[in-house]
């Protein structure tokens, strides 16, 4: 293995793999397929724009011929490239339907084409659904509750199918909430911190108590890479760091890190759909693959809250920039 396609690579946990994938492996090449969307941002590898083994291509994995053109070079495949945020799921889901399931369809027929070495679908515990106590384990049954995780689910049953029926060699990971630098600023942590960067409120749905396992985004990526590179053909592997905390106790830690106090907390009307807790068990990686996370929780978000206290201009950038793709996108020509 030496050639590798990254689609949706100028994303959050995309661009960290990248980073993370070049940094430790001097002779692999890597070609980075994004379509720079909102959340897409080619400057979260800006450190890495000028290494010989790095090449990053604008499109879109629907496009056929593009990614056949890609694919014909490469040795494997690790598909990030998914919409991924639940509110844009629920006001509408067409592009997620477009992105997570014809986009993967698409992938997957050009991986069996040219017959790759290894396809990594990089998928979500919420695809599970959601549960009062436990864990979920890959043998638990895909209870999805919002059109995003249920797109996420569809594309994994595909991916299970193409191995199953075509013999493809493809793997499945599903990772609990991660979290660190270069995350979008309309994910919980970095939307928090954005928020009372400008002396707003943060909004937290329901009664706060929704809990979530959390994940050092550089704990993924390398349990990404043992699963790409030691990982049993054909199997599923969760990720998680059993870091479980409610929305409410991420606020509170956001809100001392930042000098805040609970008057900059306000509660609003619960999403339609809302999981409360999700919870992951990795004994699975941990035994086979010798996995487990390298950074603590209280090591990791300060890390997080420390980086974008230190990137305020980051987080101005990428905000700009989705409202102009919003305000081009509502033009309707004018």
């Amino acid at each position: 293995m030496t050639s590798i396609l990254v689609t949706g690579g100028a994303g959050f946990i995309g661009s960290c793999f990248i980073r993370y994938m070049l940094k430790k492996y001097c002779d692999y090449k890597i070609i980075n397929l994004d379509a720079l969307t909102y959340a897409g941002n080619i400057e979260n590898l800006d450190d890495v724009k000028n290494n010989p083994n790095y090449l990053f291509v604008k499109g879109d994995i629907c496009d056929k011929n593009l990614v056949k053109e890609i694919i014909s070079k490469v040795d494997c495949v690790v598909n990030f490239a998914a919409e991924s945020h639940v509110d844009n799921s629920i006001k509408n889901s067409k592009l997620f339907i477009k992105t997570n399931i014809d986009g993967t369809f698409n992938l997957l027929e050009l991986a069996k084409e040219f017959k790759i070495e290894r396809y990594l679908q990089v998928s979500t515990d919420e695809v599970y659904g959601s549960l009062d106590s436990g864990y979920f384990y890959e043998t638990t049954p895909l209870a999805p509750n919002n059109p995003y995780s249920a797109s996420k689910a569809s594309a994994d049953l595909l991916v299970r199918a193409y191995y199953k029926t075509y013999k493809l060699p493809a793997l499945i990971t599903r990772c609990s909430n991660n979290y660190g630098p270069y995350q979008y600023p309309e994910k919980l942590i970095p939307f928090f911190i954005s928020k009372l960067l400008k002396d707003e409120k943060i909004p937290i749905y329901g009664d706060g108590l929704n809990v979530r396992d959390w994940i050092y985004v550089y704990d993924h990526c390398e349990a990404l890479d043992m699963v790409l590179h030691k990982g049993k053909i054909g199997e599923v592997y969760n990720i998680g760091a059993h870091n479980e905390k409610t929305n409410l106790e991420i606020a509170h830690l956001i809100l001392t890190s930042m000098g805040k106090d609970e008057k900059s907390i306000e509660f609003v009307e619960d999403r339609l759909g809302h999981d409360r807790r999700y919870a992951v068990s990795g004994d699975k990686i941990m035994k086979e693959l010798n996995w487990k996370p390298s950074f603590s929780f209280d090591e990791g978000i300060k890390n997080t809250i420390d980086w974008y206290l230190s990137n305020q201009e980051w987080i101005e950038k990428v905000e700009n920039k989705r409202q102009v793709l919003y305000n081009e996108n509502s033009c309707n020509g004018c």
